[in-house]
């Protein structure tokens, strides 16, 4: 079957554990990224998605990525909307610039590609949407961050009304705090601030990414999970 990931930051984290994870049951691989996916086979599609000219630019060479030079009809397509920026802002201190940054990227990059790639989407595939813990509450000093995941649900959620009848169905999968680069270099290098993380989880440690990765093949898999929302963070302790 002509199966097909097609992943934006596949290079690192969550994007990467989900390419091997695609990849190791007969998917196809094509990263959407600045940076390399590091594994054997996966085409790369080398775009900045926080360029407001990507697409322009490198719409055609996607569309012929995930063609894969052939002919042929795709069986089954899975796109997973995964790559993001974080920055360190407040609403008394947050700059219009670095808000509009983050939402080209988080938000708009999506839209963009629903737009591109859904005509390639044969009946039975899937839209997943790495949302956040903080798409559905917030934490301080995160601000941009979180009005983007707030975005990214509401943008499955409205995928999920505008593909009815397509037999596509959507997710948005709500990590918590993942061993990640990404979220290393928001904490920074402070052991204390991890350990008070940790506190918070109930399973006492952070999610692996590979844990995230089997968590979004389950909803790519499984077309009853449509429009829904899940969170994998281990389980949150209320305080």
């Amino acid at each position: 079957m002509n199966k097909v990931l097609i992943i934006t930051g596949a290079s690192k984290g969550i994007g990467l554990a989900t390419a091997q994870h695609f990849a190791s049951n007969g998917y196809r691989v094509v990263n959407i990224s600045r940076s390399v996916c590091p594994l054997e086979g996966v085409t790369n599609v080398t775009v900045d998605l926080s360029d407001q000219a990507w697409l322009s630019t490198h719409g055609d060479a996607i569309l012929s990525a995930v063609s894969g030079g052939k002919s042929d009809a795709l069986d089954n397509v899975v796109l997973v909307h995964n790559a993001a920026m974080m920055t360190k802002d407040s609403v008394s201190h947050l700059q219009a610039d670095v808000l509009r940054q983050v939402l080209e990227l988080n938000v708009v990059a999506i839209a963009q590609l629903n737009a591109l790639l859904i005509p390639c989407l044969p009946q039975g595939s899937a839209i997943i949407y790495i949302s956040s813990t903080l798409g559905t509450k917030a934490v301080a000093n995160t601000h941009a961050y979180v009005v983007s995941k707030h975005a990214v649900i509401g943008q499955m959620r409205a995928s999920c009304q505008d593909l009815a009848g397509t037999m596509i169905h959507t997710a948005a999968i709500c990590p918590g705090f993942t061993e990640t680069e990404m979220l290393s270099e928001h904490l920074g290098a402070n052991p204390d601030i991890r350990q008070q993380i940790v506190e918070t989880i109930a399973h006492g440690r952070l999610a692996q990414p590979s844990e995230i990765a089997d968590t979004v093949w389950f909803a790519s898999q499984t077309p009853v999970i449509n429009g829904a929302i899940i969170d994998a963070n281990l389980g949150q302790i209320e305080r």
